[in-house]
This record gives C-alpha cells, sequence and structure tokens, in this order.
C-alpha cells in the first residue's frame, strides 16, 4: 500500500512551527534577568532573558519599549508580558515583550492596579458609600504596630489636641504574611468592642512590598463592610494603597489622621472664653440699666408728707375760691340794693318804698339764706374732702400704732434686703421718733 509523503521545506517548517506558537500561546508574563541586552539604532531592543537554568531569546520593539519608565540594563530581574513567536530565519523561538516592570515592583505593582481597577468597577470607592466622621468622637480606635512611630505620632497629636477622647489600641502586624489576617482580626473586635465611633488603621512609611498588607481584597471588603467610620493613614503622602481607596477618609500621614478626626480643643476654650466675656459684659449691662431704671423711680415717687401738703394747698385754694365767689356775691347783692335804694330815693312814694322795703327785707333773707345754703354745701364739701384727705393721711396711720423706718438718707425702709447690720434708720411714731442701729436682719 502506497502513501504520499508530506515533505516540508524547512521554510514552511518554521512557518507552521510559528504560527502554532502564536496561536497557541496567548500573551504570558515571564520573569528573569536580562543579559546582553542590545539597543538598535532602530530603536528596538534585543536580549536574552534568563535564569539559573535557561534562557531564551527576546525583542522588544521601539513602539513598546517607548513607554517603559525607568532606565533598562543587563543584570536586572525583570517581569515580562510577552507574545510566544519564532524567528524563521534562524529557526529560533523567542518572546516579543510588549511590557516590561523590574521583577518584584513591578509584579505587585500590576496587582496592585488590577485589585484597583477590580474594586472601583464594584463601586468600593464610591464616595456615596462612605461615612462620615463624626465631628466630636467619644471614643477613638487605632489599629496599627504597638511598637511603631505612627501610634506614638498618633497618640502625640490627640493629647495636644483633643485630649478628652479616650482612646483604645488594637494591637497589630503591620508587615508581613500575619498583618493582614490581624488588621481584618482587629476590624472585627473594635466593632464587637462597641464603643469605638471612629477608627484610624495605619503605619509609617516604607516601600510597596512593605505596604502590601493594605493592598489586601479580603482587607478591603472588611473596611468596606465596617459599621465605623475608618481613616486610613498608611506610609506617607506620596502612598497610595487600596485601604485609603476603601477606607471613609484618606489622610497622608498618621499624624495627619489625629488633626483630621478631632477639633482643636484649644480653639474651643478660646470660643468659651469670648462666650464668658459676653455673657459678663451682658450681665453687667443688664444689671447697670436696672439700677438706672430704679434710680429713675426713686426719683419720682414722692414722700407722702409731699403729696399731703399738695393736698392742703389744694384745700386752701378751695376755701379761698369759695370766700371770694360769697363774697362777690354779697358785693352784687349789695350793689344792686344801693341801686335800688336810690331810685326810691328818687320817686319817694311811701308806700311803694314801704313794699320795697318788706320786698327787699324778703330779698335780703333769702339772699341770706341762700349764701348761708351755699356757704352750708361748700363746708360740707371740705369737710368731706378733708376727711378723705384725713382717711389716707399717714398720720392718721400712725396714730393706730403703726410706724415709718426712714434710712439715714431718708428713704423709707419697705423690705429687710433694705438695710444691713449695722445701719442707722429714723422710726417715726404717731407721737415722737426712735433712732436705732440695726443689730439683725431677718428675711
Amino acid at each position: 500500500m502506497n502513501t504520499e509523503k508530506t515533505i516540508l521545506s524547512v521554510s514552511q517548517l518554521n512557518r507552521r512551527a510559528k504560527q502554532l506558537l502564536e496561536t497557541h500561546l496567548p500573551l504570558i508574563w515571564v520573569s528573569g534577568e536580562i543579559s546582553n541586552l542590545v539597543k538598535h539604532s532602530s530603536g528596538h531592543w534585543y536580549f536574552s532573558l534568563k535564569d539559573a537554568h535557561a534562557q531564551v531569546r527576546c525583542a522588544m520593539f521601539r513602539n513598546a519599549n517607548q513607554r517603559v519608565r525607568f532606565h533598562v540594563e543587563s543584570g536586572q530581574q525583570v517581569v515580562l508580558r510577552v507574545r510566544v513567536s519564532l524567528f524563521e530565519s534562524r529557526g529560533e523561538y523567542q518572546l516579543i515583550a510588549e511590557h516590561l516592570d523590574l521583577a518584584g515592583t513591578g509584579l505587585l505593582q500590576q496587582q496592585y492596579e488590577a485589585l484597583k481597577a477590580k474594586l472601583r468597577q464594584e463601586g468600593l470607592f464610591e464616595e456615596s458609600r462612605k461615612q462620615s466622621l463624626p465631628e466630636f468622637p467619644q471614643h477613638i480606635g487605632v489599629i496599627t504596630s504597638p511598637t511603631g512611630a505612627a501610634i506614638h505620632d498618633i497618640i502625640s497629636v490627640l493629647k495636644r489636641r483633643y485630649p478628652i477622647a479616650p482612646v483604645t489600641l488594637f494591637p497589630v502586624s503591620v508587615q508581613g504574611e500575619q498583618a493582614t489576617p490581624d488588621i481584618i482580626n482587629a476590624l472585627t473586635k473594635a466593632q464587637t468592642f462597641n464603643r469605638c465611633d471612629v477608627l484610624i488603621i495605619g503605619r509609617g512609611g516604607g516601600s510597596i512590598e512593605d505596604l502590601w498588607a493594605f493592598n489586601n481584597e479580603a482587607l478591603a471588603r472588611a473596611i468596606a463592610a465596617c459599621r465605623i467610620p475608618i481613616i486610613s493613614a498608611v506610609g506617607h503622602e506620596m502612598d497610595f494603597t487600596i485601604a485609603d481607596f476603601v477606607a471613609d477618609q484618606r489622610a497622608p500621614t498618621p499624624s495627619a489622621s489625629a488633626e483630621i478626626i478631632t477639633p482643636d480643643i484649644s480653639e474651643w476654650f478660646q470660643l468659651l472664653d469670648y462666650y464668658q466675656e459676653r455673657l459678663v459684659y451682658l450681665y453687667r449691662s443688664n444689671i447697670q440699666a436696672k439700677q438706672q431704671t430704679l434710680q429713675s423711680l426713686s426719683q419720682r415717687l414722692r414722700h407722702p408728707g409731699e403729696r399731703i401738703q399738695l393736698q392742703r394747698q389744694q384745700l386752701n385754694y378751695v376755701k379761698q375760691a369759695l370766700y371770694q365767689t360769697v363774697t362777690s356775691r354779697i358785693e352784687k347783692e349789695k350793689h344792686t340794693f344801693e341801686q335800688k335804694q336810690l331810685r326810691l330815693q328818687l320817686f319817694h312814694p311811701c308806700d311803694r318804698i314801704q313794699k320795697e322795703r318788706s320786698s327787699l327785707s324778703l330779698l335780703v333773707q333769702r339772699l341770706y339764706q341762700a349764701a348761708n345754703t351755699q356757704l352750708e354745701k361748700q363746708q360740707q364739701r371740705l369737710a368731706q374732702q378733708a376727711s378723705l384727705l384725713s382717711a389716707i393721711s399717714p398720720l392718721n396711720v400712725l396714730a393706730r400704732g403703726y410706724s415709718l423706718s426712714l434710712q439715714k438718707n431718708g428713704e423709707l425702709i419697705k423690705q429687710s434686703q433694705q438695710v444691713k447690720i449695722g445701719d442707722e434708720i429714723t422710726t417715726t411714731l404717731a407721737s415722737g421718733s426712735i433712732e436705732s442701729v440695726i443689730k439683725k436682719v431677718s428675711l
């Protein structure tokens, strides 16, 4: 039985091998040491990537190596993202590099960026889901190393700015494999503790490897799920970790985190001093206004003796007016009588005179009766007013056994608060007065 043989040329073989490699091997990451690096005038780079047991040829073309942000040289440990291919003319397979990072840092940076993108897409960085920090924290929790510089910086700032809030340290490792489980466990303890109303998670600065515990996905989700507001203070101002993006707020340093979550108590003391001075000023102003009002009322208040004197003057005025009225009336009647008498003398009729005399006598009698009646009415009215004045006169009150006590300045004493022990007072009685010295005051 004859079988037809397929015979390939070397070029065909290499082309098929190249197609097979490029088709069945996707983009992969490879790490190793650069050796025999050649940077060609065309801008392309050619080098070998090796480890302790093997090596492979690599090429990185100009459009790809222009994105590398550090100086590349032989002897560096690197991580490459490559396509596997074959150089047909030589029959050598090679790696076509599309991305190059230093080993360690570069790989970690890739993992960091990948996790950052994943959590951002899930919405864990959204401001809408983050909690507000308390304006006046009642109890502060700190999750950090008990021996690191971060805890000392935080405590120092808290003592200076806000010493009234208690601080609870949840000690953890902040570097190494045990750091992430420690921090997650501390978050659980802080929530079970149920006293802290804000938490600080932090440590001092370091390399990306030193801070790697804070770029953990499990820790990021634990921070996002924590019901206590969290401020992340990891590393220095230029260091950013996944914990910073997930936390409710980021602080550039541990010291800054203590400043962010606390008010400056010295500023509050200054504000309280201002309010105290303001209250004292208003209180004194109010007292001064009341004293001025009291002084004004005291000046307007008249002594009862002055009122009695005024009533007496009014009574004398009424008497005088009454006397003038009666006298004027009598004078007027006398004048009328004289005129009529003159007229009688002119006519001199005896009978008429006699009748007129009788009529005149009657008129005079009626006049005197009217005058007497008017005078009696005025006297009765005068007596009523005198009785009314007598009824309200303090002298009658004194006559009933009461007395009036006056201070040395003549002010009437109405309340025991007006005098104090040792004051001299004058007590006026119905008859005479008494000088006394206060020995006891009862409220």
